[in-house]
């Protein structure tokens, strides 16, 4: 059987390549993404922006629980690649979608139910919570198709073809970026052009994933009823943390979100407007831990963990390069961008506390999302959780009260990044300890059958 892609050549190489893929891939759609909000502020009417800024703390939660089963399934897939085992591979790719699909159907139905008490909570009201609702309910159907698309990138990555999976995100970003000033500004739809094309954003984002995926490399097979319940309680062991981690970030959003709102429309653009910039700035350290867990995947399932300990070595390196770069970037690119947001008074305040001192932060965030690949990848996905929770829940949100009451809205900047710094440089510290520990024993599979889930308990013991 042929050898898995990241069991030789050097760690950071693989790790350079899969993340720079990945990165391109993922910005790009949220340079489009970004696009949309300066269509839309071209309107006129802040009340469309801050309906944005709401709806995109609530799609944040859907979009995270999607990405956690993704995680799952490249850290599953991956492994089985890694012990040679492509038929299983295929198959737990093929009841990963299955099981995907039925929970993010479930997730959609219970926010398009809560919808408006979901915006009221985060703190809109009046017209402006009566469009983030409407937004909402047209767009999150649509996430049944995405988990799909997510789910076969997934495959894509554990396979260690970042380039297809890149392709999937990027030829799929060039209908928003088609469309969003025909529907939004030509045809005068306003937010509801905005809705449409996300919509048929992730319906291009699944038939592009299936077509890479299924149809040109053979990655996902058709399982059986049979496979899928079997498949279903490994899989969901690794994605229910997974996404519990993930949704860690979506509720500090929303909660700091909720701290940002009494200060007015004004503030709240601008952290719809800081929420943009952090995803299409750091895009690369938002795709790291899905670019790396299957460089972490193939060689855990190989055994080969010298490799585990390089790949966790020179993907902390990379994010502090990455980011320290970012950071003198965006600082530079401040008044320009205010300037295109229309952001004024205490909105540009925001902006200013995010590009001078929160970006800051984002150096030991990077330093977290590496920890969180080790462990959902590893085999102990509940410590991301922990982690991830402490620096959102724990850090962060109260941190931002407090310093909201001396310096304002920019305090919740101040907060965001206190949490990213405390977690972060603990989660590194402890993804380290954790790897560094791995010793391989046996290299025996146990067979459990046509789709094997889990490497051999025993492979890996504690020094």
């Amino acid at each position: 059987m042929a050898q898995g892609r990241f069991l030789e050549g050097s760690t950071m190489g693989h790790v350079v390549r899969m993340t720079a893929t990945g990165a391109f891939g993922i910005t790009f759609v949220f340079v489009v993404d970004a696009a949309n909000l300066v269509w839309l502020a071209q309107l006129g009417d802040p009340r469309l922006v801050a309906a944005i800024g709401f709806a995109f703390a609530i799609q944040f939660f859907s979009v995270s629980s999607g990405v956690g089963l993704m995680i799952a399934a490249t850290a599953l897939v991956s492994r089985s690649i890694g012990r040679g085992d492509r038929e299983a591979a295929r198959r737990q790719a093929g009841a990963a979608v299955i099981i995907a699909m039925s929970v993010q159907a479930l997730v959609a139905a219970l926010i398009v139910i809560f919808r408006h008490s979901l915006v009221e909570l985060a703190g809109a009201s009046g017209e402006t919570a009566r469009l983030a609702a409407r937004y909402l309910a047209m767009t999150i159907p649509s996430l049944v198709f995405m988990s799909v698309g997510l789910v076969c990138s997934g495959a894509l990555r554990a396979e260690g073809l970042g380039a297809k999976a890149m392709y999937v995100t990027l030829l799929s970003g060039l209908v928003l970026l088609v469309l969003d000033p025909v529907m939004i500004l030509w045809l005068g739809l306003g937010l509801d052009g905005a809705a449409i094309n996300l919509v048929l954003f992730r319906i291009a984002l699944m038939g592009l994933a299936l077509y890479f995926a299924w149809w040109q490399e053979n990655l996902v097979a058709r399982p059986t009823g049979r496979e899928v319940a079997r498949f279903l309680a490994p899989y969901m062991a690794v994605a229910m943390p997974a996404i519990a981690t993930q949704l860690s970030t979506p509720a500090g959003n929303y909660l700091l979100t909720m701290v940002v709102a009494p200060f007015g429309d004004d503030a709240v653009a601008a952290w719809a407007v800081v929420g943009r910039l952090t995803v299409v700035v750091f895009g690369g350290i938002f795709a790291l831990s899905g670019a790396i867990g299957g460089i972490f995947g193939q060689n855990f399932g190989a055994g080969r963990c010298d490799r585990l300990r390089s790949t966790y070595r020179d993907a902390l390196i990379f994010c502090l390069v990455y980011t320290l770069v970012a950071w003198a970037l965006l600082a530079l690119a401040t008044p320009p961008v205010i300037a295109l947001f229309g952001l004024s008074g205490q909105g540009a305040e925001v902006l200013w506390a995010f590009t001078k001192v929160g970006v800051g932060g984002y150096v030991f965030v990077g330093a977290l999302f590496v920890a969180n690949a080790a462990f959902n990848n590893l085999g102990k996905p509940t410590r991301s959780t922990v982690v991830n929770w402490t620096k959102d829940a724990l850090i962060a949100w109260p941190a931002a009260v407090v310093l909201a009451v001396s310096f304002g809205a920019p305090g919740v900047i101040y907060g965001q990044a206190l949490g990213g710094v405390v977690a972060g440089s603990l989660a590194a510290l402890w993804g380290w300890r954790y790897v560094a520990s791995l010793d391989p024993g046996d290299p025996a599979a146990v067979d459990v059958g046509p789709i094997r889930p889990y490497p051999n308990p025993d492979r890996y013991r504690r020094r």
